[in-house]
């Protein structure tokens, strides 16, 4: 009886896995956002050893560009990783988001720790 009800099911199952999958490779065809443009990362990073003090670095401004923001919203467009236990953030102090970004993290408590700050940039309307 089980095999029987298996079997009744085998068809059905095989054509809504054929419809899903080409349901989804036409999902997968990216069309851009109406008001984007291109847009380049420019990073810094640091490693840091257990009980280091604060660590910072500072992102490079490409000549001509300026800090993209997140799609939809005015905020710069900006990203932070890290890795250990440490408190990282862009130093609000250092960064005017025009000509000088500064990433800064707080004392290693862990045995490494690691920072990434990246940042994207619009260079549309580099001459």
């Amino acid at each position: 009886m089980v095999m029987q009800l298996l079997r009744a099911l085998e068809v059905p199952a095989v054509m809504l896995g054929l419809a899903l999958g080409s349901l989804l490779l036409d999902l997968s065809v990216a069309s851009p956002l109406g008001d984007s443009t291109a847009t380049t990362e420019f990073s810094c990073n640091f490693g840091m050893a257990k009980d280091e003090a604060n660590q910072s670095c500072n992102v490079p401004v490409p000549q001509g560009c300026a800090v993209a923001h997140f799609p939809g919203t005015t905020r710069p467009w900006s990203n932070i990783s890290k890795g250990g236990v440490t408190t990282c953030q862009f130093n609000e102090k250092e960064t005017d988001w025009k000509t000088r970004i500064t990433g800064i993290c707080g004392r290693c408590t862990s045995e490494h720790c690691s920072a990434r700050f990246g940042v994207m940039f619009d260079c549309s309307q580099r001459k």
